[in-house]
């Protein structure tokens, strides 16, 4: 189910970090506009858009064996089979899962691709994460949380410039978890590449997009008060909790998985 809002317009015009991510994935639900901030992108960028991807599916797994069969995921993007959804429905038929994007087209994925198996639920909400009560509101007419919840930020805080309070804004959504949930977050860097930063940046700066790729010591405070799951505030392909390990590499996102007291 979806929510039942009026459909925005999607603004072809515009490039979105979601159509250039799905893009930088080898998908066709994108526009010009986002193929041309794609393409001036280093050529690094799909590689680590693919790890970091796969990291999402790694974690999301992990929880789901553990019994978790809530999630809360913002920033979901353009659906990829497959989806989170997919991957924790695989193990946990009756999980429920609440999506959020804040870009037009997503919704119209989510009606057709973001269905759930027939024991569990999802719905999806054309929201933005500057605005976490009303994500949080919404949740709650899916999600119980009197019980542990996974909140999955991927991909997404580095479109947030310091002015608009990432950390606060991460904090307000954690703040609402009971004990027991987990926070599932990746960030881009460019600490393990630092010649491509200003590429990188150049080339979202150019689409109107804020970038702000932060250092391990700046994502650390994301995951304040929680308890990191081993092996910690890592790059995308060290963390894994199963073999086989993922093959080692340069990675442009800092990832973590943490437990909520």
């Amino acid at each position: 189910m979806t929510a039942e809002l009026p459909h925005p317009r999607v603004d072809t015009g515009k490039p979105h970090p979601a159509r250039v991510y799905d893009w930088l994935l080898g998908g066709k639900d994108n526009y010009p506009v986002d193929q041309a901030v794609g393409e001036k992108l280093p050529a690094e960028a799909r590689a680590n858009a693919a790890r970091n991807r796969a990291f999402m599916h790694r974690a999301s797994a992990w929880l789901a064996h553990r019994g978790i069969d809530q999630f809360l995921d913002i920033g979901t993007g353009i659906p990829t089979a497959p989806n989170l959804h997919q991957v924790v429905q695989d193990i946990v038929p009756s999980a429920r899962i609440v999506y959020a994007d804040n870009d037009p087209i997503v919704l119209r994925h989510a009606e057709a691709l973001l269905i759930s198996s027939p024991e569990g639920a999802t719905d999806y909400l054309h929201a933005d994460v500057t605005k976490p009560e009303a994500i949080l509101e919404h949740a709650r007419e899916l999600l119980d949380f009197d019980r542990p919840v996974a909140l999955s930020l991927i991909a997404l805080m580095h479109f947030l410039p310091d002015g608009q309070d990432p950390y606060g804004i991460t904090r307000t959504l954690v703040d609402a978890l009971p004990p027991g949930s987990f926070l599932v977050l990746s960030h881009g860097t460019a600490d393990q590449h630092p010649e491509l930063r200003q590429e990188t940046e150049s080339a979202y700066r150019k689409g109107a997009m804020a970038l702000r790729m932060r250092t391990r010591a700046e994502v650390e405070p994301f995951f304040e008060g929680l308890d990191l799951v081993a092996p910690g505030l890592v790059t995308a392909t060290e963390w894994y909790q199963r073999e086989p390990a993922p093959e080692s590499e340069r990675s442009g996102f800092y990832v973590g998985v943490a437990r909520v007291r």
